[in-house]
């Protein structure tokens, strides 16, 4: 573990330093070096294949790094694990919906919120402060009437705000979404946009991918760009989005 200087661990939640990931031949991250800033939400964007979401399995553990480090709080660690990401205040979602389909809407929040195996989290009512924190959850996303519903009877948006519900009842201090808006109706959309704005709101560190230049514009405080693995530029979104290099790697004109 190796600390990072304390201005550096106040001002940013996440971030990599010299991160690289191989596949086989492909190379999906080359020394990749980020900064997440705290409290803000922070857009990634690139091409297909640029490497985005094999940034974000990087930082939630779902993928082991091949050199570099990973940076949460001020800590710069070499390996990171899946199981310990609540103790490290991150949690995600993911593109491809993740949801227990064949439970109700509240006990996929209890589950995660009982950090237990299922059948014994389900056989489990649940502390009061664990109760309080799922109807929270649900409410925050407009939920709570879906409570008692199967989870397999949810519309593909409601599934997407189950899957946030999850994530926001267990509090954490970093947020990593994978594409939250894709195939998202308008008024479903709208809803996600304000979950965004809500957490930041709280103080929480948020950083997702998305291919919809007006929601960068309209949500994000940090914008990062990705092309083949590597970083292009990071920076104040309208900034970003001027940049030649920019324009000419990722919006194509």
């Amino acid at each position: 573990m190796t600390q990072i200087p304390a201005r550096d661990a106040e001002r940013y939640a996440l971030g990599t330093v010299g991160v690289s990931k191989n596949f086989g031949g492909v190379q999906a991250l080359h020394r990749l070096s980020i900064s997440i800033p705290r409290g803000q939400i922070t857009c990634v964007i690139g091409p297909n294949g640029s490497g985005k979401s094999t940034l974000i399995n990087i930082l939630s553990g779902m993928l082991p790094l091949d050199s570099g480090m990973v940076i949460v709080d001020g800590e710069g660690l070499h390996v990171v694990h899946p199981y310990e990401m609540p103790d490290l205040g991150i949690t995600r979602t993911f593109q491809d919906v993740r949801v227990f389909n064949q439970i109700s809407v509240w006990d996929n929040i209890m589950v995660v919120l009982t950090r237990r195996k299922l059948l014994p989290a389900l056989l489990e009512r649940g502390k009061a402060s664990q109760r309080e924190r799922a109807e929270q959850a649900l409410r925050d996303v407009g939920m709570w009437d879906k409570r008692n519903s199967l989870a397999e009877d949810l519309s593909y948006g409601q599934r997407k705000l189950l899957e946030m519900a999850r994530a926001m009842a267990l509090d954490a201090s970093i947020y990593l979404f994978d594409e939250p808006f894709a195939g998202l109706f308008p008024q479903m959309l709208t809803r996600v946009k304000d979950i965004f704005k809500q957490l930041r709101a709280r103080g929480k560190s948020i950083l997702f991918i998305t291919h919809n230049m007006d929601i960068v514009r309209e949500l994000s405080d940090h914008l990062i760009v990705m092309d083949s693995g590597e970083l292009l530029v990071e920076g104040d979104v309208d900034e970003v989005l001027a940049r030649r290099e920019v324009i000419e790697a990722y919006l194509g004109d």
